[in-house]
């Protein structure tokens, strides 16, 4: 199992996967584990599970596997449909602009789903929708 890791690790833009290549370079050096620990800044025992992965595998042993997550708390429709209100109510009738609580009251409403008002701009940012707030200027 000859790789160049210099090249592996340069070639990807996956920063868990250059942690991995990284351990495994300095193992292959024949920095102790520990060490490798500490230079990367991460437990001893991630170190150990990737270098353990390397051996028994090889490099497949090393890919990053995708993570599941939470999983989503609204189907694709439901996201598709409150970009839609957020698009459409912008602006207000009245003159006023829709504020993160319209959307938060909106979601609860429409869905029974509760967010945070925090968590409903990182909503608004994943649905690739710009939140800035115009700021008036103080004379």
């Amino acid at each position: 199992m000859s790789h160049n890791f210099t090249e592996l690790i340069n070639a990807t833009t996956n920063a868990r996967q250059r942690l991995k290549l990284l351990a495994v370079s300095h193992f292959l050096e024949g920095k102790s584990r520990t060490d490798i620990a500490a230079f990367l800044k991460v437990s001893r025992r991630s170190v150990n599970i990737w270098i353990k992965a390397y051996l028994h595998s090889g490099l497949p042993g090393l890919e990053v596997k995708p993570r599941s997550g939470r999983p989503h708390r609204l189907t694709p429709e439901q996201l598709a449909n409150i970009k839609q209100y957020v698009i459409d109510n912008a602006i207000k009738s009245d003159g006023g602009r829709l504020q993160g609580k319209d959307i938060k009251e909106y979601i609860e409403t429409t869905f029974g789903v509760t967010y945070q008002k925090t968590n409903i701009y990182h909503l608004l940012n994943k649905l690739n929708l710009s939140w800035i707030i115009p700021i008036p200027l103080k004379m």
